[in-house]
């Protein structure tokens, strides 16, 4: 049976959608040019990848003369927020407060970050009484 494909970038995915990020349209031979040289990769894999992005629906084309022009149709916001979904789905079980307490417990967090983190949960409590979800 096939394998069902991912539904969010995969590291090779997000390494060319960084690109179209940046320059918000592309060809091929463009994101050739804007790769690091440490992850070149050949233009058939780069076209084979592009493909599978738009099928995925992460970006769409456009010919312009004989090349295609590749630009993406979701935000890097979007693409960080369904790789945390998954990530939360796949590592925590679900629960956004397993993912924190692991933050928090586990990692090299500074206190100037543990601040922002404060800040932004206070913001989050605000709203949340507001009722702006």
């Amino acid at each position: 049976m096939a394998r069902q494909p991912s539904q969010k970038l995969t590291d090779a995915e997000n390494r060319i959608m960084e690109i179209l990020w940046k320059k918000g349209e592309a060809s091929v031979h463009d994101v050739m040019d804007a790769s690091p040289s440490e992850n070149k990769l050949a233009y058939t894999t780069v076209q084979t990848f592009l493909g599978i992005m738009k099928d995925k629906g992460f970006v769409e084309t456009r010919k312009e003369g004989r090349a295609f022009l590749y630009r993406p149709l979701i935000s890097r916001g979007e693409a960080r927020t369904q790789a945390l979904k998954h990530l939360i789905s796949s590592a925590f079980g679900g629960s956004p407060t397993a993912l924190a307490q692991h933050l928090l417990k586990d990692s090299d967090i500074d206190a100037d970050e543990i601040s922002v983190l404060e800040q932004a949960i206070e913001t989050a409590i605000a709203r949340k009484e507001r009722g702006n979800d």
